[in-house]
């Protein structure tokens, strides 16, 4: 076997990240055919940081848009330093840049978002005018509607350091995804999980995206690391980002599930106070071009969402 690595993957440098990339690097590894002692060797991971890490004190849309979590490790990959990049399918744009593509969709994680909190078991059952952190507008306003009484404060960084803060009392709970916390071993944190029809997540929230090159889409080591479920309910819910146009000014939850050759999609958008709420629900079949037929259903029902929230559904530009 050459000594030359096969596949070079980029990834962000949080506990996080680094925990989703190595899980993919020994996947990769196996694809290619070596054992997972060979894994390092065959399928390095660089570290890669992005303004997303490096600006931790203020809310994303002020700095640019979640692309920043994206941006230079895309960069990276357009340039040949990379051969593939390992993201939160929640933190990707909803277009990619000319030259890339989303060449893979592992199975999905749990969508769901999780209520951490040191006193109380759920959102319902803080205190009056307790304090709630989280750097989401979506989890924002979404707390707001059910329980408008409520403080939101900023509360931005990675798992670890949002735990910390919630420790030191800044905070009387956090709601973080309960996807990463699997992922980093801390699955038994949260106090309660949130229903997902009563409040969708990210569009994507639990899924991988194994992003490379166009020319690089049908890689013989790409196949083995897809998941057609994963696929089509990441493709819905993309879909209605998209029609949104998913940027962090917009609080916008999606939740797919496929039943058979049925895939049914809600899709909600609200105002950023959490005053107002607008919701589409619908189905579509697979029995065709089934990732087309998914995202088309997302794009309906985004755009119908849009149209009625209007102007409401998005947070004044600073």
């Amino acid at each position: 076997m050459s000594t030359q690595p096969l596949v070079r993957i980029g990834a962000r440098g949080s506990k996080l990240s680094l925990a989703q990339a190595g899980q993919m690097q020994r996947r990769i590894a196996a694809a290619l055919g070596a054992p997972a002692e060979e894994a390092e060797r065959v399928a390095p991971i660089t570290v890669i940081t992005t303004t997303g890490d490096r600006v931790q004190d203020r809310r994303l849309l002020e700095i640019g848009g979640k692309a920043l979590f994206t941006k230079e490790i895309e960069e990276a990959l357009i340039a040949g330093r990379i051969d593939c990049a390992i993201h939160s399918m929640k933190d990707v744009p909803a277009e990619q840049p000319p030259g890339l593509c989303i060449a893979a969709v592992p199975e999905r994680e749990d969508v769901r978002d999780a209520f951490i909190s040191l006193k109380w078991e759920r959102l319902e059952d803080l205190p009056q005018g307790a304090v709630l952190g989280t750097a989401s507008l979506r989890r924002q306003a979404q707390s707001l509607f059910r329980r408008p009484d409520l403080r939101v404060e900023l509360r931005r960084g990675n798992v670890d350091t949002r735990l910390a803060k919630l420790e030191a009392g800044e905070a009387d709970a956090i709601l973080l995804a309960k996807a990463g916390l699997n992922r980093l071993g801390l699955g038994a944190r949260p106090k309660s999980l949130i229903d997902p029809r009563e409040a969708p997540p990210a569009p994507g929230q639990g899924a991988l995206a194994i992003q490379t090159r166009e020319k690089d889409r049908d890689a013989a080591w790409i196949t083995p690391l897809h998941h057609r479920q994963s696929e089509l309910t990441v493709a819905a819910e993309r879909g209605a980002l998209t029609a949104l146009e998913g940027s962090c000014r917009t609080p916008v939850g999606a939740h797919a599930r496929v039943e058979g050759e049925t895939l049914t999609l809600l899709v909600e958008a609200l105002s950023p106070d959490g005053r107002q709420r607008f919701r589409r629900e619908g189905e579509a079949s697979l029995a065709g071009d089934a990732v087309a037929a998914a995202r088309a259903l997302g794009l309906e029902l985004g755009r119908a969402v849009a149209e009625e929230g209007g102007e409401a559904i998005l947070l004044p530009a600073p």
